[in-house]
């Protein structure tokens, strides 16, 4: 017992390792009872099918979280052996395993009903039966990645959803097919959800994201970068029905304004918010309204000054909360602004790529305040005299980690 206490500590590779001293080691380092969380990632390039059906076999029903993210040589059939012999698995991660199909999620259907966290991420051969299926035999289900399976339709959100009612977190990133009567399907039966990312669904409008925030009221996260169609309505409804609401991301959204964001600060209590619309007019807003702001993205945003950057770190959240800043390709910022910052004394990471006004001494003197902050910038290399008896400079594409 304090041996099989012992080895429960162990990675997987030392597990390995230990199997090969003596049968006595192998037989305790090969039991179900230190198999119950496996990650094969960094195996990803060898596992093949049997090394899948083998593991399922030794482990059993002590089994609770398995990663076979990356492992694209496994397949349905492997899948349905581990599923009939892991009947306790709560995690499964399959992001990238492109093999496998619609049968292997009729598999988790049949056997593994205590299944609570799923990740099909790039699984392209999934189509709405896969849903169907997971409705019907895995009710217990709270966390759910489609990214990227663009087969998915309304018809398939609305069978997943029905059964499927405890879900707490859905990720849609770049099903494209999607349209505003799939989000009406989540509001009328995921209540509890918590976090919503809609990125590149290019179809939803304002009129889905009012139906989410009417039917989804305790949304802490939603992503909506990508989802050029929608405007300010989109913002009100979300301040109006989600004050829980404290990730919001929405880059390439070219038809939020200030007032939306300013409205939407107010009421929130936002700690990320990423944006390319966002004005000095805004982030003021931010520094009185979102003291817990914690992660700022303002990449892009070419109306961005100085002065938004000095209301920012004058605030509370700027003096305590403050830990991401991206500045990246905000064209008015100058050293003045590394000043202000300096204020900052919680922020860890500082984005500046192609903030041309910026200079290497402006970032020595902030880091001379600021030691521990990691900062990323492109800088230009001066170039030789011209010709002419000028001087000139030339962008370099080359990261510089300060």
């Amino acid at each position: 017992e304090l041996l099989l206490r012992i080895f429960s500590f162990l990675d997987i590779v030392t597990l390995c390792r230990c199997a090969q001293i003596s049968k006595a080691w192998n037989i305790l380092a090969l039991d179900g009872s230190n198999w119950q969380r496996i990650d094969l990632f960094n195996f990803q390039t060898d596992v093949e099918g049997r090394v899948v059906e083998n593991i399922s076999k030794r482990c059993g029903g002590f089994l609770r979280k398995l990663s076979l993210r990356g492992c694209i040589g496994v397949g349905d059939s492997s899948l349905k052996t581990f599923a009939q012999n892991c009947r306790n698995i709560e995690h499964l991660n399959l992001n990238g395993c492109t093999k496998i199909t619609d049968s292997t999620c009729y598999s988790l259907s049949r056997f593994c009903s205590k299944l609570k966290h799923l990740d099909l991420t790039s699984c392209v051969s999934i189509t709405n039966s896969s849903l169907k299926g997971i409705s019907e035999g895995c009710r217990n289900l709270e966390y759910l990645n489609l990214s990227w399976c663009d087969q998915i339709t309304k018809d398939g959100i609305e069978a997943l959803v029905r059964g499927c009612r405890g879900l707490k977190a859905l990720l849609l990133r770049g099903c494209t097919q999607l349209e505003d009567e799939a989000l009406k399907h989540i509001q009328n039966y995921c209540h509890e959800l918590v976090s919503l990312n809609l990125q590149s669904c290019s179809r939803i409008t304002d009129e889905g994201v009012v139906q989410i925030c009417r039917g989804c009221h305790r949304l802490q996260a939603l992503c909506l970068s990508g989802c050029s169609n929608l405007t300010d309505a989109s913002l009100t409804a979300l301040a109006l029905n989600c004050p829980r609401l404290q990730i919001l991301e929405a880059a390439r959204c070219s038809h939020l304004t200030d007032a939306g964001f300013t409205l939407l600060a107010r009421v929130t209590t936002l700690t990320q918010l990423v944006s390319l619309q966002i004005t000095d007019s805004t982030l003021i807003q931010l520094s009185v309204h979102c003291p817990k702001l914690q992660a700022l993205s303002l990449s892009h945003c070419e109306l961005i000054t100085d002065d938004g950057i000095l209301h920012l770190s004058n605030s509370t959240c700027g003096h305590e909360r403050l830990r991401v800043l991206e500045l990246d390709n905000c064209l008015l910022i100058t050293d003045v602004a590394l000043e202000h910052l300096e204020n900052c004394r919680g922020l860890e990471r500082l984005e500046l790529y192609d903030c041309q006004q910026v200079t290497r001494a402006g970032i020595k003197r902030m880091r001379a305040q600021l030691p521990h902050v990691k900062v990323h910038a492109y800088f230009a290399p001066v170039t030789p005299p011209t010709a002419v008896g000028g001087s000139g400079q030339r962008l370099c594409r080359c990261c510089v980690i300060l």
